[in-house]
């Protein structure tokens, strides 16, 4: 494919630029609809004539509805993004940086969907479908046990995901660790349920709280509900986790002032598993909480990093120092430029 693009772009330079504008500003209209032609002009950098034409052209293939709210896809329209979004990526490098990042991270897959999540939220609903395309691809023909972790991404992520086919539709989706503490809907019992009725499975929650002491810690795995749904995720065949920047994941757990120098102190930018990484992948902290620990991911088969944005470059790389070969890194385009920007492999 890639060939044959290289060959078409030699040939019909100026085609494969049409193909690309159009693509843009379809891929636009789909992330800010209901859109006006100046927003969107501005946010794409055409002027409003060259706008215009373009948008009339799509709304002529029956692509794009224009009314008065503004324009919006329509369903032949999403149809035709979905399929040019793989053409499109091969032709802007996007495969390329795919392959890079996969080397300099030593992991098995980098995918990296268009945009930029820091600024167009639809990017969120695109890492959605790009897990749920690689669960249908990566898991075995049979049950199989999902721990999930919460946060933000992972709960967009969780309400933009779609369906199984049957055969690797019956899985049991759990709470990678014990939540409770944080806003209901970010949860990792919340996001499990939802990742669990968005593609045909099933979940079990896990009912302890984000941070216990060492004595509470020890009665709680002792409870007969608790050792059951330990007893699942470790037998986890994947894992979907975010990665978070580390002063905000701390704040948003309500750390003390104490924590929050002592970890600006030790330099961290990054955190995942309750575990707080600095700049060369070190880990400073460590937050003690019921269910799967650090260590464990070697173990498991299958591992789905999701994170995106450039604010959030810097804890990717840092983190993903400790992935385990077997991860698959979904990040978009702004992360990964970030990433690359003067990486030589």
């Amino acid at each position: 494919m890639e060939n044959q693009l290289e060959i078409l772009n030699t040939i019909a330079p100026d085609m494969m630029q049409v193909v690309q504008e159009r693509f843009i500003v379809l891929q636009n209209i789909d992330w800010m609809a209901p859109v006006g032609r100046r927003t969107l002009a501005l946010k794409i950098g055409l002027t409003e004539r060259v706008l215009r034409t373009e948008t009339e052209m799509l709304k002529q293939l029956q692509l794009i509805e224009i009314s008065k709210s503004g324009m919006t896809i329509t369903p032949e329209g999403k149809k035709v993004l979905t399929g040019l979004e793989s053409l499109m990526g091969q032709y802007t490098g996007m495969k390329q940086n795919e392959h890079r990042l996969a080397e300099y991270f030593n992991v098995d897959k980098c995918i990296i969907v268009s945009g930029n999540s820091d600024e167009e939220k639809k990017v969120l609903a695109s890492f959605g479908l790009t897990v749920s395309e690689a669960l249908q691809k990566l898991l075995p023909a049979k049950e199989s046990v999902i721990a999930v972790m919460g946060g933000t991404t992972m709960a967009a992520v969780a309400e933009n995901m779609v369906a199984l086919d049957q055969k690797v539709s019956h899985n049991i989706f759990v709470p990678a660790r014990g939540g409770i503490g944080e806003t209901m809907g970010i949860q990792a019992n919340s996001v499990s349920a939802t990742m669990a009725a968005k593609t045909g499975g099933t979940s079990r929650p896990l009912y302890v709280p984000e941070r216990v002491s060492h004595e509470t810690y020890q009665s709680l795995l002792q409870e007969p509900f608790v050792q059951e749904v330990i007893g699942l995720i470790d037998e986890s065949t994947c894992v979907i986790h975010s990665i978070g920047q580390a002063m905000r994941m701390a704040e948003r757990r309500g750390m003390s002032q104490d924590e929050l120098v002592m970890l600006k102190d030790k330099g961290a930018v990054s955190e995942s598993f309750g575990y707080f990484f600095d700049k060369e992948g070190e880990v400073v902290y460590k937050i003690p909480r019921i269910g799967l620990q650090l260590k464990d991911l070697e173990k498991i088969p299958v591992i789905l990093a999701v994170a995106g944005g450039a604010s959030k470059a810097e804890a990717i790389e840092a983190y993903m120092k400790n992935a385990p070969q077997q991860t698959v890194l979904i990040t978009d385009e702004s992360a990964a430029n970030a990433i690359l920007k003067g990486v030589t492999l």
